[in-house]
């Protein structure tokens, strides 16, 4: 397929929402929650796209930072939709709660260990390097990933985890300006637009970012209200829905992007996009939600969790830590990836199971989960205690 036309392929998956949008139409629960999720994905690749070709300006740990903050910027506007609808809609504090668990998780449990296996795949090579550029990243993920134990004691999300949070983001974003130049290697629709001349180049990045992030920023309520009314038609628990289905329709194009990162020889930026979308989702993202639930509040109240929604913290944040002491050797291992990936899984499917055997939702199991991914970090640490130096 000519690397061109993906582009009108993008563009023309954001029609149909946009169209049904613009016309107050309301299709059945579940054609609405497609197109809508359609528009999101086909505005996801825009994005992409767009800031790839950032990388001919500014230095490439920072564009690669700014590609991972703009590619979950869907994740980001379904978050913050929840959130500020919490503070009239109490059950959406949960709903916000489980899509960014859910985008966390399926961030390191799918994404991570899908580009290490692909990276095996096609090098045969067990170990795939994180350069010495990804150091400030993982240190501020280790930072966050502790910080995230102390919401999980406190059992709520409140106004001074958007400043602690908000600042370790800051702090993430300045440390890639120091980073040095190093000349783009763009591929796909990215490379076509990179080829252009400065001011068409430009210009087109910045119709396709418009274009994109207004169509994300639309398309955010009625996908979220679509996939909620798909669970009440179908029987099915909204709160899976949106922990596991808005995460893959809003993160699948970085993923992507990433995969395509290690085909083209590029093993180390693949991994390095998904680490620091790892950090903006892990740092920003929660920062937005008690920021967007005091502001449309008009209160300073902290966003209380439920136990349900403790234990999903407590879970992202233990698998969080298992993947920081993975690589804290600037390099993760096919045998990580499959821990990875295998825990993942297995969690994935015991809330399946227990989704369609209509069961009451597990506390203990779940923090069974979390008290492994905790064992399993402290075990590797003493096994091989150079890992403690890097800490």
């Amino acid at each position: 397929m000519n690397q061109w036309l993906w582009i009108p392929v993008a563009l023309g998956a954001t029609v149909p929402g946009l169209a049904v949008w613009s016309s107050g139409a309301h299709p059945p629960d579940v054609a609405a929650a497609f197109i809508y999720g359609l528009a999101i994905v086909g505005s996801a690749f825009l994005l992409s796209w767009s800031l790839e070709v950032a990388e001919i300006d500014i230095p490439r740990a920072l564009a690669i930072s700014v590609l991972a903050v703009v590619a979950v910027l869907p994740e980001y506007a379904i978050d913050v939709y929840l959130a500020w609808t919490a503070a009239y809609i109490p059950e959406n504090i949960a709903l916000a709660t489980a899509n960014m668990t859910g985008a966390n998780r399926l961030l390191i449990g799918i994404g991570w260990s899908l580009v290490v296996f692909l990276y095996w795949f096609k090098t045969r090579k067990r170990n795939l390097a994180i350069g010495g550029a990804a150091s400030p990243a993982l240190a501020i993920l280790l930072i966050a990933t502790l910080y995230a134990f102390t919401i999980v004691l406190r059992g709520q999300l409140h106004l001074a985890d958007t400043l602690v949070l908000g600042a370790l983001f800051c702090l993430f974003v300045w440390t890639n300006f120091k980073s040095k130049r190093v000349k783009a290697e763009l591929v796909g629709p990215s490379a076509l637009i990179g080829a252009l001349s400065t001011a068409k180049r430009r210009a087109v990045v910045i119709v396709l970012f418009v274009i994109a992030a207004g169509t994300i920023l639309l398309m955010a309520e009625p996908f979220v209200e679509s996939l909620k009314d798909t669970g009440h038609s179908l029987g099915l628990s909204e709160f899976l829905l949106i922990q596991w289905i808005a995460p893959m329709a809003s993160e699948a194009p970085e993923i992507l992007l990433a995969v395509i990162f290690v085909l083209r020889g590029r093993g180390e930026d693949g991994i390095g996009i998904l680490v620091s979308s790892k950090v903006n989702q892990w740092t920003l993202l929660v920062a937005t939600l008690p920021a967007a639930y005091n502001i449309s509040a008009g209160s300073l109240d902290g966003l209380l969790m439920d136990n349900r929604q403790v234990i999903e913290v407590f879970l992202t944040a233990a698998q969080s830590l298992f993947a920081v002491v993975l690589i804290l050797k600037h390099f993760i291992s096919v045998r990580g990836a499959v821990a990875l990936f295998g825990l993942f899984t297995v969690q994935l499917v015991q809330q399946l199971v227990m989704e369609e055997l209509a069961a009451p939702y597990d506390l203990e199991i779940r923090l069974g989960f979390s008290i492994l991914y905790v064992v399993l970090s402290v075990g590797i640490l003493v096994v091989d205690r150079r890992r403690i130096a890097e800490l």
